[in-house]
């Protein structure tokens, strides 16, 4: 292949790799906006594929001016995937069908990308007159961009930019792209100043919305949380968010809310001081999940507590903590005491390799909306758990609403169950939240004799007996286990929200 086509193949692996890059994008974002990750990535996947054979297909209409269509696919696609982001996040918060505009960005890019590869076919067969060497050089180049974006956008572009910068990134090489081809093949581009001058705009577009890029996140964050934004960060396992409006902190994680100073307290006793009340010794105890310290905070008034382990798979969910003064004033530096050892790895690999036994472990970790958090509520997890138990020692799970996800709650209280446990599930009123429910767990049978020795703020003697008992419709015991082969309780938990949505 001659030197001058070399540049084509260069377009090639940019194309690819900001292609990949925009499907990843979409799929990441709807999994952030709507959850359950399995159905966005599989929709995108599915809808980009067919995307691809149907720009294929009609590229086969254009038979003059190739290297004009060609630049004008390069422009479309970073139009389009420019702006990607952006369109997704003011659908989310303008019109009710999110889905639609999901729908039109996956299939123009597809379609756009389709085309391109028998585009650039035709025009280099068209000098060089050897289709093999053609078409291996080009798939060769459009497979490479496509493996270089997969790995690009998970492990550096979306942790140091984020969802806007990246697709403007992207957009913008994309442009330059198309701008390399109008310097090169210029004379074989009709109306080449408008396309030259149309290519210069759009490149300064995508380029100024890199740089503002955390104005236009925070002015389209603030859309979605009703309250005023103090913090924001997307590191590189989540996009975190702490919102203040007079006292009430809140932060969220991904979208979702997981505390308010408001009623936290309520949430942090009942998970707490329920388990710990079952106890004779509580000097060893194991959190899981977490990572805003609160649990740690409760676990703390016990003095007879000696040492602490809190798993959290972000670093940067722990920094963020122990060194914001709002939040670290909520969980009273307890992030800072001498008492605790951090470990910031996966819980299901720190169970795997822990040496140590609990008297208790709290299992403090979001809602099972996808496949890696699904595989913490399983009952493999649960094994693992109880093989770090000591003989009396005592388990409690967060476990999503018995009311609002019935089946996803009781699916978590049958898991443990299948395991040899002796359960016993508890709920109690949380307003942020709404109707939030626990399941408490032993190898030994668990008493009814539950008393404080600690300060609380809502827990008394009188009202603890009524977190044990449940109304009808906040019980369905038909469900499956949730195994790690089987995930059923993925299915029941985006059944709920799709239901409640």
């Amino acid at each position: 292949m001659s030197k001058k086509y070399r540049l084509l193949m260069l377009t090639t692996l940019i194309i690819s790799g900001c292609s990949m890059c925009y499907e990843l994008i979409i799929s990441a974002v709807s999994s952030y906006l709507l959850g359950n990750s399995t159905l966005q990535y599989s929709i995108t996947i599915g809808l980009y594929m067919a995307a691809l054979g149907f720009g294929s297909y009609i590229s086969k209409f254009f038979q003059k001016n190739l290297f004009p269509i060609f630049v004008t696919i390069e422009l479309s696609i970073g139009i389009v995937g420019g702006v990607s982001s952006l369109l997704l996040f003011l659908s989310n918060i303008y019109i009710s069908n999110y889905a639609v505009v999901m729908y039109l960005e996956i299939i123009l890019i597809g379609t756009l990308a389709g085309a391109e590869i028998p585009i650039m076919t035709r025009i280099i067969e068209a000098d060089e007159n050897n289709l093999s060497v053609t078409l291996s050089s080009i798939f060769s180049f459009d497979y490479i961009g496509g493996l270089l974006g997969a790995i690009a956008f998970p492990l550096l572009l979306l942790p140091k930019l984020g969802y806007f910068a990246t697709s403007f990134l992207c957009g913008l090489l994309n442009i330059t792209a198309a701008m390399l081809i109008l310097w090169k093949f210029g004379e074989r581009v009709v109306h080449i100043r408008m396309y030259r001058m149309l290519a210069v705009v759009l490149a300064a577009c995508m380029l100024l919305g890199m740089v503002f890029a955390d104005n236009i996140s925070e002015s389209i964050e603030g859309g979605l949380y009703r309250d005023h934004i103090i913090y924001m960060e997307q590191t590189e396992y989540q996009k975190i968010v702490v919102t203040k409006h007079r006292d009430d902190v809140r932060l969220y994680i991904d979208g979702n809310c997981q505390f308010s100073t408001a009623d936290e307290y309520r949430y942090h006793e009942a998970l707490v001081h329920v388990p710990m009340s079952e106890l004779s010794k509580r000097e060893d105890v194991l959190v899981l999940g977490g990572g805003d310290g609160l649990a740690v905070r409760e676990v703390l008034k016990y003095e007879d507590v000696k040492h602490i382990d809190l798993v959290d798979l972000d670093a940067e969910m722990i920094r963020i903590c122990s060194t914001n003064e709002n939040i670290a004033a909520i969980n009273q530096d307890s992030l800072q005491s001498d008492k605790l050892t951090i470990h910031n790895m996966d819980a299901y690999e720190y169970l795997e390799r822990a040496g140590e036994q609990y008297n208790l472990i709290i299992v403090d970790l979001p809602d099972p909306n996808c496949e890696s958090l699904n595989k913490l509520y399983s009952n493999v997890f649960y094994r693992m758990c109880g093989n770090c138990l000591k003989e009396d020692g005592v388990m409690v799970v967060q476990s999503t609403s018995p009311y609002y996800a019935t089946k996803a709650f009781w699916c978590i209280n049958r898991t443990i169950e299948s395991e040899g446990f002796f359960v016993r599930p508890y709920h109690l009123q949380v307003p942020a939240f709404g109707d939030w429910g626990f399941n408490m767990a032993s190898r030994s049978e668990l008493t009814d004799n539950l008393t404080f020795d600690v300060e609380t703020k809502y827990l008394t003697q009188e009202n603890v007996s009524a977190l044990f008992c449940f109304g009808k419709d906040e019980t369905d015991k038909d469900v499956e286990i949730n195994r790690l082969t089987k995930p059923v309780l993925m299915e029941y938990y985006n059944a709920a929200v799709e239901k409640w949505n």
